[in-house]
């Protein structure tokens, strides 16, 4: 049995990976208002993994007869539609994320609730992708500079991107699988 503090602090997160998928979704539309469909490709294909990322958590807690607490998703603001500033908007939001499963993995190891702290390791390890992911692309835009072709090459690279996680949350096995 979850304790409330485990319970109350995956709600939080589930509202967290909620709030992720909305700013990429939110990302990918303004992306797509200046012609980057590429772009906003690889931010639709981010905005499934976020939904997904907080599904595994909100089975989890229906595994642990535990319930979860969907609450209000706060809009995302985007302020810019230039790609190198949405990607550091990117990389300093996974940074955030990272923290708070951090916080979490913490809690688990504290309360010694070893299945949690099992299931928060996975998202450690994706973390270190997401991380990566916004990185490497950052390192590509820097080394392009302001060249317009590169920019394009990079926007038809992006959009080779496709959702490679369960989209339907139906059917989705156990929580606390490898």
């Amino acid at each position: 049995m979850l304790s409330k503090k485990i319970v109350d602090r995956i709600n939080l997160q589930i509202n967290r990976e909620m709030y992720s998928a909305n700013l990429y979704m939110a990302m990918s539309a303004r992306q797509s208002e200046t012609g980057y469909l590429g772009i906003a490709n690889w931010l639709m294909v981010q905005y499934h993994e976020e939904m997904f990322h907080a599904m595994k958590f909100f089975n989890y807690l229906i595994d642990q007869s535990a319930s979860p607490v969907v609450a209000k998703i706060d809009a995302p603001e985007i302020t810019t539609a230039e790609v190198k500033k949405t990607f550091e908007h990117v990389l300093e939001h996974e940074k955030f994320v990272t923290g708070s499963i951090r916080e979490l993995l913490e809690l688990a190891i504290a309360e010694k609730d070893y299945a949690t702290e099992n299931l928060v390791r996975w998202y450690i390890n994706e973390q270190v992708e997401e991380e990566k992911n916004a990185t490497e692309i950052l390192q590509n835009l820097e080394l392009l500079g302001d060249n317009k072709q590169a920019l394009f090459m990079i926007n038809i690279e992006l959009g080779k991107r496709v959702v490679t996680i369960p989209v339907d949350f139906t059917n989705l096995p156990p929580a606390v699988t490898p």
